[in-house]
């Protein structure tokens, strides 16, 4: 058939129409989306929640140790499930890390138990990182937090060593410059840190995150000039040595609540971490603390924007990455 001009023109619209079809599907694959797994696996979300009712009915503080292993997940190489992978003979694994090792390993098996589920329902699907999302979102849930959509569409990362979790990972001590500027790092706003910070609503810490705020603290104070003297007395009755490693509540009034009484704590000088009351050293961001203190509501809606914000850092999408069959262990 002869091709006339206009025809030619119509031919090369067409494929340019096709071109960009193709190119905003290929974009999409690349990108985290809620009901990512609708066609590919209808009951991840499910079979997920049930790994995690089982092991909450047995344990009913695992949802806070879940949602610090997606926190810390995401801050080392991004969210690609490698603080699930286990060490080797040749390499100390992020799990191993001192900063992970007061992760009990009820936490993992939940996340196994849930791949179980999802292997024997659509094998090869479902990334042991997008389970990691799932499940602290349904801790927070759980506990009171509300729930909250989950964007999903990670690929599980390949690498993991214990080295990066230490250099990369917050730790109790640390001031609102050095928690502003890491959070930062990982294109995070200090608004978002301090959101972020309310998980700490939920769990336990052991002693040794904080007992050097409890005595011989400066030439001239006992104890943390900032922390509650009330608070400090009973935290050493907690803590009776330098070298007790018991576990105390990090929001003492409501241990296994999502809510916002760990800024009302900080706001009576019982922030447990260093990195806690840290939060209100400066006027702009205690005011953020107190708006939060004074009305849950805010809190619990900005909390779960921060969580699907934190849970896009460095993801690996589309090609990249890897489907893990076993999360302990790389393909």
């Amino acid at each position: 058939m002869a091709l006339t001009r206009s025809t030619t023109t119509l031919v090369v619209c067409s494929c340019m129409a096709l071109f960009c079809l193709m190119s905003a599907a290929a974009t999409a694959d690349h990108q985290l989306r809620v009901g990512f797994y609708s066609y590919t696996c209808p009951k991840a979300e499910t079979l997920i929640r049930e790994a995690f009712n089982d092991a909450v009915q047995q344990t009913d503080d695992i949802g806070a140790d879940l949602l610090r292993m997606h926190f810390h997940d995401c801050f080392v190489r991004g969210c690609d499930g490698s603080v699930l992978i286990s060490s080797t003979k040749g390499n100390k694994a992020e799990k191993d890390a001192q900063i992970n090792r007061n992760l009990e390993d009820e936490a993992f098996q939940v996340v196994d138990n849930a791949k179980a589920k999802l292997e024997a329902a659509c094998p090869g699907v479902v990334s042991c990182a997008d389970i990691l999302a799932y499940v602290a979102r349904d801790s927070v849930a759980h506990y009171g937090g509300g729930f909250y959509d989950v964007p999903a569409g990670r690929r599980d990362g390949r690498i993991s060593r214990a080295s990066e979790s230490t250099s990369e990972l917050p730790t109790p001590n640390l001031r609102l410059g050095h928690l502003t500027k890491l959070f930062a790092g990982k294109g995070l706003t200090q608004a978002e840190m301090i959101t972020l910070s309310g998980a700490h609503t939920i769990g336990v810490a052991h002693c040794s995150s904080f007992s050097h705020r409890l005595r011989n603290f400066n030439a001239s104070s006992g104890a943390d000039p900032t922390l509650d003297a009330a608070y400090a007395a009973q935290l050493r009755r907690k803590c009776p040595t330098a070298r007790s490693d018991n576990e105390v509540p990090m929001d003492p009034p409501s241990e296994l609540g999502f809510d916002n009484s760990y800024y009302q704590g900080i706001l009576s000088r019982r922030g447990l971490f260093a990195s806690d009351q840290t939060l209100v050293s400066k006027p702009a961001v205690a005011a953020q603390v107190k708006l939060f203190a004074h009305n849950s509501g805010v809190f619990t809606s900005r909390f779960a924007a921060a969580m699907v914000r934190m849970g896009s850092i460095g993801v690996l999408t589309g090609g990249n990455g890897e489907i893990r069959t076993n999360c302990r262990v790389p393909n």
